[in-house]
């Protein structure tokens, strides 16, 4: 019997646990999606306690807290912090087969050191254990990201953010992790939802453009893309829920916007078109600025009426969606293609019933300018699992370049989160492993060393080309 999350916790054999030990498990990590604030990274924020660290906002362990009949007092409420914690580490246990019970553990063991198994018996001490290391200034937001080895860091900002802590990281001498503005114009797309005129109102103030046409909407945008980059911005990303695609002429869209800005109703098929035709702009200027563009689709948001009216968006009520995309993405990409402004692009699929479409679209609009330029993103969210991951990578090995993938991400609003790159890492390692112990791939060192090593960093070091960003933030610092 294996030991509980032992040395070669997931590694199946000894392959996998070489290629784990020896090729993956200290390379450095790019983080290139997640939610994680600017602002705590800047003021180099210190975590009051372990529930702060662990679940304020997040929204995975509301979810399977919920499930085990906690009260919402005890997640979102106004109930102590140690009653919170102690609520979770009641459903801890009942976790088993879920990520999360690996996933607090890892984060026990890898930060502070705990190997002890966390529940309603263990967390009071657990809890003073954790709670006095958090005090130190060697758990600050900083020393976490150092400990955690990681280079690369893009956050998730709006068109209309002013990023002023990324200005003031980008003049840090101090601080050898490169953080840089992900650009996420959701609010921009949805024409119909509530709060669009309000976000086009920042977006004026944030740009100093009047935007009062859609030439002129577009204008800001474009300047505020001109912006993070300028602060290190190489993605960005979009939330397409549904995968639309209506063609329309740059004329038809302007009357729609100014309908939508007199007051006017927005039909679906004017929604399409607008969003459309946007997309397509802001793709092609992608393209021009060697950027990539992220994709995350097929998710269903706000499912519980009252409790969106009570908590608001992303407090663990989402779910799985199952629209059709591969008609409409394709359309959307060949246009941007035919338009020569496909650029760097990274497709998510929340439905893991879609794993195959992506895994083959992806080698329609290879173009063989770089390796791997049409990506099939890693299993995110719901299928940040074990099997979603294994299920994703297989797909997409079955149909294209497995050894040219860019793996990991973190998704996530906790600093603690890195060690589900290790997660993945094994995973990876683990499959890798199985193939050359069932005599599928040869037992070449330097192949298997390439590929894994490529997979858990040097491809997304390759892919993403960061190095221009740390270049302007070296002479930002001088």
């Amino acid at each position: 019997m294996e030991k509980f999350m032992g040395e070669n916790f997931l590694l199946k054999n000894e392959t996998a646990a070489f290629l784990y030990h020896e090729e993956a498990k200290d390379l450095p990590i790019i983080d290139y999606h997640c939610h994680i604030s600017p602002k705590e990274i800047y003021e180099n924020k210190k975590f009051k306690n372990i529930t702060e660290a662990w679940l304020y906002g997040d929204h995975y362990k509301w979810r399977v807290m919920r499930a085990n009949g906690i009260n919402e007092k005890y997640i979102t409420g106004d109930a102590d912090d140690y009653d919170k914690f102690l609520a979770w580490a009641r459903t801890v246990p009942m976790t088993i087969g879920n990520p999360l019970y690996n996933w607090t553990h890892l984060e026990l063991q890898r930060f502070f050191g705990i190997y002890d198994i966390l529940n309603e018996k263990s967390a009071p001490d657990i809890w003073h254990k954790v709670n006095k290391q958090l005090a130190t200034d060697d758990f600050r937001v900083r020393e976490i990201i150092r400990k955690s080895n990681v280079r690369v860091i893009c956050t998730t900002d709006d068109p209309a953010d002013s990023l002023e802590y990324h200005k003031l990281l980008s003049k840090e001498e101090d601080f050898p992790v490169l953080v840089v503005p992900g650009f996420r114009p959701d609010k921009g797309l949805e024409i119909n939802r509530h709060g669009y005129k309000e976000w086009i109102e920042r977006l004026e103030a944030a740009s100093g453009i009047t935007v009062d046409s859609y030439s002129s909407l577009l204008e800001a945008l474009d300047s505020r893309v001109h912006f993070f980059h300028s602060l290190g911005g190489r993605v960005s990303d979009h939330a397409l829920d549904q995968v639309v695609y209506e063609e329309a002429a740059f004329e038809e869209v302007s009357q729609i916007f100014a309908k939508k800005l007199s007051g006017g109703t927005v039909s679906e098929k004017e929604e399409k078109q607008y969003k459309t035709y946007t997309l397509i702009h802001l793709g092609k200027l992608y393209a021009s600025l060697g950027w990539a563009m992220q994709y995350h689709m097929n998710a269903h948001r706000n499912n519980n009426t009252k409790m969106f009216q009570t908590l608001g968006p992303d407090t663990g009520y989402d779910s799985i969606n199952d629209d059709k995309i591969a008609k409409p993405l394709v359309s959307l990409l060949d246009s941007l293609d035919q338009a020569g402004g496909l650029p760097k692009t990274i497709l998510y699929s929340l439905n893991p019933g879609d794993n195959h479409i992506l895994a083959s679209i992806i080698n329609s609009f290879q173009d063989g300018s770089i390796p791997g330029k049409i990506q099939f993103g890693t299993a995110w969210w719901f299928n940040d699992t074990r099997d979603g991951m294994l299920d994703q990578m297989k797909a997409l090995a079955n149909m294209g370049l497995f050894s040219r993938f860019i793996g990991m991400l973190t998704d996530s609003r906790s600093f603690l989160s890195y060690t589900r790159h290790e997660y993945f890492r094994r995973v990876v390692c683990s499959l890798i492993g199985e193939w050359v112990e069932n005599g599928e791939i040869p037992n070449d060192k330097e192949l298997l060393s390439r590929i894994i090593k490529g997979i858990s960093y040097y491809n997304a070091e390759e892919y993403f080309q960061f190095q221009e960003a740390e270049k302007q933030h070296a002479a930002a610092v001088k």
